[in-house]
Formats: C-alpha cells, structure tokens, sequence
C-alpha cells in the first residue's frame, strides 16, 4: 500500500468481517477502492485472502 489512505475516500462504513465500524488505521486499496476494517488484524486477513484469490483467479 503506498500513501496515506483517508476514511473519507472509504466504499464502506462497517468491517466485512465483523460488521463493526471502520476505523482510520484499518484501510486498505483493493481494485482502485479504499476498503475499511474495524482493526487492522481484519484488514490483514482481507489482504491475505483477497492476494490468494485474485492470484487464483489471474492464473
């Protein structure tokens, strides 16, 4: 990730994991989009699933 990401640029308002608000040091890029998690421990999680997915679906 490079750069500051902003909570205000930020597609969701609650963690996909959890369903808990977003928090400003729990951002990251995915497909062009700032996506929000509650904490950073679900951030990573996203990070980590989403790399091995995409990395299955782009062969």
């Amino acid at each position: 990730m490079t750069g500051t990401l902003d909570i205000k640029d930020c597609v969701n308002k609650t963690c996909p994991w959890s369903g808990d608000p977003v928090s400003a040091d729990s951002l990251t890029m995915y497909r062009g989009k700032v996506v929000g998690f509650c904490n950073p421990g679900c951030r990573d999680k996203f990070e980590k699933a989403a790399s091995a997915f995409d990395a299955s679906v782009d062969g």
